[in-house]
C-alpha cells in the first residue's frame, strides 16, 4: 500500500470519527462525543506522520504550519470546523495540492487539541463537584 492510499484512507477514518462525534454531540452524548473527539484526534496525527513520510521535505512542511486561535469557537463550531477542514484537505491531496492538504490537516489537528482541553477542563470541572 503506497503513502498515497494510506493517506486516503487515514482521511476516511478520521471522517468516520468526526461524524460519529458530530452525531453523538446532537443525542448530547458525552462519552460517544469524547470517544470520537480522542479517536479522530489520534488518526489526525497519524495522517501528518504519513504526509511527513511521503513527502520527506520538513522544510517544506514546517513553513505550512499556522496556529489560529480557535478559543472563541464552542465545542460545536470547533467540531464541524475540524471537518470543513478535514474534506478540504482530503479534497486538495486528491488533486495534488500536497502541502495545502497538509496545512489544514495540521489546522484541523489544532482545533481538536482545543476541543480537547475543553473536554478535559469540563471533566475536571465535573469531577470536583462531585467530591
Amino acid at each position: 500500500m503506497t503513502y498515497n492510499s494510506k493517506i486516503l484512507k487515514a482521511f476516511e477514518s478520521v471522517i468516520k470519527h468526526l461524524e460519529t462525534s458530530i452525531s453523538a454531540l446532537k443525542h448530547n452524548d458525552k462519552d460517544a462525543f469524547s470517544n470520537g473527539v480522542w479517536h479522530a484526534a489520534a488518526e489526525l496525527e497519524y495522517t501528518l506522520f504519513l504526509f511527513f513520510l511521503a513527502v520527506g521535505d520538513e522544510h517544506k512542511m514546517s513553513l505550512a504550519k499556522l496556529n489560529p486561535d480557535p478559543k472563541s469557537l464552542q465545542m460545536d463550531q470547533a467540531i464541524l470546523k475540524v471537518k470543513e477542514l478535514v474534506d478540504k484537505a482530503q479534497n486538495l491531496f486528491r488533486v495534488g495540492d500536497i502541502i495545502n492538504a497538509y496545512k489544514s490537516v495540521y489546522l484541523a489537528r489544532h482545533y481538536v487539541f482545543r476541543v480537547q482541553e475543553s473536554l478535559t477542563k469540563n471533566k475536571h470541572k465535573v469531577g470536583g463537584r462531585k467530591k
